[in-house]
């Protein structure tokens, strides 16, 4: 097909809009883009969404097609300014949509409303800078100067606010990117806020056989990488498995704030996870970005106050179906557990017991009549393995409780609700307790391989 050419000018998007199969020039501001992936032919391809002063809503589609990941746009934040030359102007059924072509287009990227350079960060090898264009840019940086560009037009949900198997919009810090198997990757990002906790649905009996694991990811993770983590707030894992081209997940950037559209959140084990889909869409944001500086201030305000480590899921208050010795000491997270840099030492936590191994009541003490119980426990942080040995089994339980008052503490502690006297299969919801921990190692050459919990100091008495 033969293309009729306009001319070198600049179109706005409604001009261009107008002009389907003809070769335009476009230049806008960056709203979304696509994850980078490797077509089932050989070559690469990337979306993105832009905007203008004649057309902020919907925005303009722009699929671009290159022969390496590295040729791909490679968005910096949120409303830069990206500039297309020879771009085809296509319909997609009523859509119309601008599409480059690696023989003939080019693009060259720009910093946004705050840069001040016409020189620009990317540009394809096509490309050839003109003294005319820098107007436009400075059109651009003027006019997003009083708007905020992208965000405004999606709902942003908080993680304290995702709902399983649902489509969401999340605006998070990307902590951490790691290949957790052969080519299965998972991204770790953060908000701030505690995500819900979940019914567990494992067989308390199958235990032992199927334990309910600490993490999604198949080994432990470094501990050098899970201290970088933040104290407190839940941390995300997304995973790519779904998607069934291969996606340019390395050149997503660890330590940046990005705004993810069409996620779909779920769970698994008990643990929530989000998933990226061949809709799913992201764009950075800068640090001074208003929703950003907003969970910033939260997240400060919670380390500020007295109960910064208490979920924010058991407000206002935590069951009382436990006591601890250390009424003074501030509640810590899970997370500040795991990390604390000293091998050694004590803390307060809120947490659920998840799981119990043995389950069994008769089963608590050894032969001997030593208490010997591994708990399971979580809170929005993280899920770990804790013991009750011994003496601190007494203080728990007391010594003189019987069979059916052991019972009821367990299935309480669990979150087992019964029926005419018969455990139910249905999902549990342990109650937010209070327990002090300690923390141990076995090998002083392994300090932190070999790191271990057990509960003292904390008397059930609900």
């Amino acid at each position: 097909m033969r293309f009729r050419e306009n001319d070198d000018r600049l179109m706005k998007i409604t001009e261009a809009i107008s002009s389907v199969n003809k070769r335009v020039n476009l230049i806008g501001v960056v709203t979304e883009t696509s994850i980078p992936k490797q077509t089932r032919g050989t070559d690469c391809f990337v979306s993105i969404k832009i905007v203008d002063e004649s057309r902020s809503s919907p925005p303009l589609l722009v699929s671009i097609f290159t022969e390496t990941m590295e040729k791909l746009p490679q968005v910096s934040l949120d409303g830069d300014i990206i500039q297309f030359s020879h771009v085809v102007m296509k319909t997609n059924g009523p859509e119309v949509y601008a599409l480059f072509n690696k023989k003939f287009s080019s693009f060259a990227l720009f910093e946004g409303k705050t840069g001040a350079s016409f020189v620009p960060y990317q540009l394809s090898t096509k490309f050839t800078a003109r003294e005319q264009d820098k107007k436009f840019i400075t059109g651009l940086r003027k006019w997003m100067t009083d708007r905020p560009v992208g965000t405004v037009s999606h709902d942003f949900k908080f993680l304290r606010e995702i709902k399983e198997e649902e489509r969401c919009n999340l605006l998070c810090k990307i902590l951490h990117l790691c290949e957790v198997n052969k080519d299965e990757w998972m991204l770790f990002v953060w908000d701030g806020t505690d995500a819900p906790p979940v019914q567990v649905m494992t067989e308390l009996n199958d235990e032992m056989e199927n334990p309910l694991p600490l993490g999604l990811e198949a080994f432990p993770f470094p501990r050098d990488v899970l201290c970088s983590f933040p104290d407190v707030g839940t941390v995300l894992k997304i995973t790519f498995n779904q998607c069934k081209e291969k996606l340019g997940i390395t050149f997503l950037k660890s330590g940046k704030w990005a705004k993810f559209i069409n996620l779909k959140c779920q769970t698994r084990s008990g643990l929530w996870h989000a998933e990226i889909m061949p809709y799913t869409r992201l764009c950075y944001l800068p640090e001074d970005n208003d929703n950003v500086l907003q969970r910033q201030r939260s997240h400060e305000e919670r380390l500020s106050g007295k109960f910064g480590g208490v979920p924010f899921t058991c407000f206002p208050w935590h069951s009382d179906l436990t006591e601890t010795e250390f009424l003074r000491v501030p509640f810590v997270s899970l997370m500040h557990v795991l990390t604390y840099p000293q091998a050694t030492a004590k803390f307060r936590c809120v947490v659920r017991v998840v799981a119990m191994l043995p389950w069994e009541v008769d089963n608590f003490r050894s032969p001997n009549g030593t208490y010997r119980i591994r708990l399971t426990l979580e809170d929005p942080t993280a899920r770990i393995h804790a013991l009750i040995c011994g003496s601190d089994g007494v203080t728990f339980f007391e010594s003189h409780d019987s069979a059916t008052s052991m019972t009821m503490k367990r299935n309480m502690l669990l979150g087992i609700s019964e029926t005419d006297g018969e455990v139910e299969d249905a999902g549990r919801n342990p109650p937010w307790v209070e327990l002090c921990l300690r923390s141990y190692y076995t090998d002083k050459n392994e300090i932190w391989k070999s790191r271990g919990f057990w509960i003292f100091g904390t008397k059930f008495i609900g």
